[in-house]
C-alpha cells in the first residue's frame, strides 16, 4: 500500500473520529506503519478535522530530529509498532463514553449484543498518577499489549489505546466500545440522555 493512500485513510478516520468526539481540536494521535521501521504519524500541531499531508510526518524507530514535529504519542506509537508485529494502525482517543465509565469502573463488561459478541470484558488500566505518565507510557502500555490478547487499552482519565492490523476493523471496535459504554451508562443512571 503506498504512502498517499495510506494518508488519506488515516484523513478520513481522523475526521469521522473528530465528528465522534473522540478526538478533540489538538487532542489524540493516529498513526500507520508505512516500512519496518518506520511510521506516519500526525504532528503537534495537526488539528483532526482537516488532516493534510502537512499535518503528518514519518518517522524513523531510531529517533532523529523529525520526532520534535510529531505527536507527543510518538513514543507510545513507536512502542506499539516495535512490540506487537500485527499492528499496522494506532491511535489514541477519548471517546467520552468511555472515558467517563472507565472514572468509576475497573472493568467494562458491555450488555448489548455487539459488545459482548466482539469485544467481551475489557479491564480498566488504572496508570496511578499522572505526574511521571508520559515516562511511563511507553513501556505500560506496549508490556500491556504484549501480554493481553486484546487490541484496546482503556486507560482511567486518560483515553484508549488501540491497535490493528486493518483501520476499518480499529475504527469498528472503538465505535462497539463507545456503544457500549455509553448503554452501561444510561441503564446504571435509569435517565434518558438528552435528545433521546
Amino acid at each position: 500500500m503506498n504512502k498517499k493512500n495510506i494518508a488519506r485513510q488515516l484523513q478520513k478516520l481522523s475526521l469521522s473520529f473528530f465528528r465522534k468526539d473522540f478526538f478533540g481540536i489538538y487532542h489524540g494521535s493516529i498513526s500507520a506503519k508505512t516500512e519496518n521501521s518506520r511510521f506516519l504519524i500526525n504532528t503537534k500541531e495537526a488539528l483532526f478535522d482537516t488532516l493534510d499531508e502537512n499535518s503528518l510526518i514519518e518517522l524513523y524507530f531510531q529517533q532523529d530530529y523529525r520526532w520534535h514535529q510529531a505527536s507527543i504519542d510518538a513514543p507510545i506509537h513507536h512502542s506499539i509498532y516495535a512490540t506487537m508485529s500485527d499492528a499496522k494502525f494506532v491511535t489514541f482517543t477519548m471517546p467520552p463514553f468511555t472515558s467517563s465509565y472507565a472514572l468509576k469502573h475497573n472493568l467494562i463488561v458491555p450488555k448489548d449484543y455487539f459488545g459482548i459478541t466482539e469485544l467481551g470484558s475489557i479491564e480498566i488500566y488504572d496508570p496511578k498518577g499522572f505526574d511521571n505518565w508520559y515516562d511511563r507510557a511507553s513501556s505500560e502500555i506496549a508490556k500491556y499489549f504484549s501480554t493481553h490478547s486484546k487490541r484496546l487499552l482503556v486507560i482511567r482519565g486518560y483515553g484508549v489505546f488501540a491497535y490493528n492490523r486493518d483501520i476499518s476493523e480499529m475504527a469498528k471496535e472503538l465505535a462497539i466500545l463507545e456503544r457500549s459504554c455509553r448503554l452501561l451508562l444510561q441503564d446504571s443512571t435509569k435517565e434518558p440522555f438528552l435528545g433521546e
